[in-house]
């Protein structure tokens, strides 16, 4: 089993990264193999929802990572996406990336367990993860929990890395979503998938 954790900051070795390697290596102990995936600090396009990729499943856009995502996404069993927080608020490249990675391409997706996880100075912790968990509860997939809401505080990486609650937060992130892995792995076959019904879409101007 394996799990894909997203670097959605623009800094590979920052303060998202430490919370996301703390929930890797919980992750491991636990047997599941683990890649981080950093978005890096180029811009990343935003979507124009031109439907291109109804067809195709990838972006129609392919000079920046969005499209090397939906590929690992779909081999993964289950993701984690991190994001530090910017004006209470996901920066605006992961939330660019999480657009075209879920738009009309996240059937491959459902069922997969997933998670966010933010890291901030002080403040905005709480919307910034609202904001990530949204993705996810569209897209049928099961969000994994922790003891607290999955946040770290910190201004640099060895101030993260004082914030003991915090990183046992994400240490416990990484122990349920490996237990959840399991008792997917091990209800398969036996246990099939909800049978989906036919999408009603629903406008509310007629």
């Amino acid at each position: 089993m394996h799990v894909l954790l997203i670097n959605g900051s623009p800094h590979k070795k920052g303060c998202t990264y430490t919370a996301l390697s703390e929930v890797a290596g919980q992750l491991e102990k636990n047997g599941i193999t683990t890649n981080i995936f950093h978005i890096g600090n180029k811009p990343i396009r935003g979507c124009t929802a031109c439907g291109a990729c109804k067809d195709t499943g990838l972006c129609i856009f392919n000079d920046d990572p969005v499209n090397e995502g939906i590929d690992l996404l779909k081999q993964a069993d289950g993701v984690v996406v991190g994001s530090p927080v910017y004006y209470a608020g996901p920066n605006g490249s992961i939330c660019a990336f999480m657009d075209r990675l879920f738009f009309l391409k996240s059937g491959p997706y459902a069922y997969k367990p997933a998670a966010a996880v933010v890291s901030c100075r002080r403040g905005g912790a709480s919307a910034s993860f609202d904001r990530l968990n949204k993705y996810f509860t569209i897209s049928c997939m099961p969000i994994v929990s922790s003891q607290y809401w999955n946040s770290v505080h910190g201004n640099t990486p060895e101030e993260v890395r004082q914030d003991r609650e915090g990183l046992q937060i994400m240490r416990t992130l990484g122990d349920n979503m490996a237990w959840l892995l399991k008792c997917i792995d091990a209800a398969r076959g036996t246990v099939p998938y909800p049978v989906r019904e036919a999408w009603t879409p629903t406008n509310f101007i007629r």
